[in-house]
């Protein structure tokens, strides 16, 4: 990872991609690195689209335009393929690759793409393109909504994120209520041992 990286992620809402992004701003200010962060556009119901960004190592405005993304990170694979025009040639993606489908999907007003196709656009337009199963690894874990987290665990266990494995444990210990902490910690390594 370079000193100067700037981050895309995008969910639905309910899922806690903010929670997942702030945290890792939180534990990349851990580290004293400089950070700038935005949530682009977030919807308060569920299912929602919500993106946010995180930039690290300088950068002014946390705007993030179209082929600028050095990293992508899902937490839905359609808003992962919706999110694609932000990556930069060559960018890395790490998505989930458990669909959440929209209300149109679910009343039966659109179909939602197969798994391959959204994989395939991944990896035509990255440098590389990691699938993990976020929802299932949540669960696994204790916590639906730790998904996310476990998806954190494997991007930072990729190099990804500027903070490694231990850092982003220590910002869950820090910034997370105590309640949620042996969940969150938990799903890191679970994030972690789902790319092996």
């Amino acid at each position: 990872m370079s000193e100067r990286t700037r981050i895309f992620l995008t969910g639905v809402g309910g899922q806690g991609t903010l929670t997942a992004t702030n945290l890792l701003a939180l534990a990349v200010l851990d580290k004293g690195l400089p950070v700038t962060s935005g949530e682009i556009h977030g919807m308060a119901q569920r299912g929602g689209v919500v993106e946010s960004t995180i930039l690290i190592g300088g950068w002014q405005s946390p705007r993030i335009s179209h082929g600028e993304a050095d990293v992508l990170l899902g937490f839905e694979p359609l808003e992962t393929l919706r999110a694609l025009p932000y990556l930069k040639p060559g960018g890395t993606i790490v998505s989930s690759s458990e669909a959440v489908p929209p209300v149109a999907v679910s009343l039966g007003q659109a179909e939602y793409p197969p798994f391959e196709h959204i994989k395939e656009k991944a990896e035509a337009c990255s440098g590389a393109a990691t699938f993990v199963p976020c929802r299932t690894l949540g669960l696994e874990a204790g916590a639906l909504q730790s998904g996310n987290i476990a998806l954190l665990g494997a991007a930072c266990s990729l190099g990804l994120v500027a903070v490694d494995v231990d850092e982003l444990k220590a910002a869950v210990a820090k910034h997370l209520r105590p309640k949620l902490v042996d969940t969150n910690v938990r799903a890191i390594d679970i994030g972690v041992a789902a790319l092996s």
